[in-house]
Formats: structure tokens, sequence, C-alpha cells
């Protein structure tokens, strides 16, 4: 008797999941269809069933991110209507500690760059889409009347994406401080909040 189609849908959800995790913790190159399987509790034999390649089940994940992601639960809390105090929030939890210390819930665009810029266009194009959402967070709080809200978006993508990397790739704990603080101000500085946070 074969499986309901939502019993398909949960599968493939699980095997993403399973992915996305495996590669923030390990990179593309590092993991192998064997691993995912075993870390969402398959076989291998099923992995063909859902995906035809390796390099599509990594244009799945990272594309996941803009439905799976550790901002998801806070703004869906908040309900905050206001752009500008959605970019605020989307900023400062970003570059926050909880987010550099739980390497499998980092977002794609800090955890995964340098992989996918060698992976092809699938999951180039996957990239590009989580960066394209990102920026149009931050190009909603500028309003329509700001003639260089794309521009100071690609500023704030680029201070906390930038911020983030440097910051999880250094050992020493003030400057992966200092290097995240410096760009959350920058980035708030840029969306009209002050030294206090304050608009």
């Amino acid at each position: 008797m074969p499986y309901p189609a939502e019993h398909k849908a949960q599968t493939r959800a699980r095997i993403v999941e399973s992915a996305r995790v495996m590669f923030n913790r390990h990179g593309f190159d590092q993991v192998s269809i064997d691993d995912i399987m075993k870390e969402a509790g398959l076989t291998r034999g099923g992995f063909y069933h859902h995906f035809d390649s390796k390099q599509a089940l990594y244009a799945e994940a990272v594309r996941s991110f803009t439905t799976c992601n550790p901002f998801a639960e806070e703004v869906a809390r908040t309900k905050l209507k206001d752009p500008r105090k959605l970019a605020k929030m989307l900023v400062e939890l970003y570059l926050s500690d909880e987010v550099l210390e739980d390497v499998d819930k980092h977002c794609p665009l800090i955890a995964v760059p340098s992989d996918v810029a060698r992976a092809g266009l699938k999951p180039r194009a996957a990239y590009t889409q989580v960066v394209e959402n990102m920026l149009h967070v931050f190009r909603s709080a500028f309003g329509d009347r700001d003639r260089d809200a794309g521009r100071e978006a690609m500023v704030i993508v680029n201070l906390c994406v930038g911020g983030m990397v440097i910051a999880r790739t250094t050992d020493d704990a003030g400057l992966r401080k200092g290097l995240r603080a410096a760009a959350r101000r920058e980035a708030l500085g840029l969306l009209g909040y002050g030294r206090s946070g304050e608009l």
C-alpha cells in the first residue's frame, strides 16, 4: 500500500532539515547523502524518491531558510507591522549572541557562502533568493520615498552578513562581540536609529 502524499511531504521536509543542519555544521563537501539520511533517521535508498542529486538537495536546504529560520518564531510572536521596527529586530537578532552560538540555525548567507559559490547554478539561485528576501525587509523599512532605499538595504545586508561571517571565524571573544556591535550600530544608524536604539 503506497504512503499518502502527506507522508512523502513530511519525509522530504525531514531530509531537507537534516541537510540544512549537516551542511551548516560541516559544509557541502564534507557531508554525504548517507550522513544526511542517517541524521534524518532514514536509509539511503529513500533519498532518490525525493531528490535527483546532492546538489538539488543543497539548493532546497538553502532555500528552506526563507521559511525555516531562527527569525520566523520571533517575528510571528511580535507580529510587527511597522517595516522599520521589523528591520531593526532582524538586525539585532541576526547579529545576536544567540544566533552566533547556534551553528545549526545559521543563515546560509553566513554559514555556507564559499560552498554555494562552488556548488553550481541551483544552489546559487537559492542563495540569491535568500539575499533578495533579506533585501526586501530592509528596502521596505525605508518606504517608497527614499530613492537610496535599494543601496542602503544592500549596505545593511553587507553589514549583517559580513559582521557575522568575520565574527564566527575568530577565536577572540572580545573581537567577536566588537565586530558585531560595530555592524549593528552602523546598520541601525542607516535605519534611523541612534546609539540608544531609538528613532
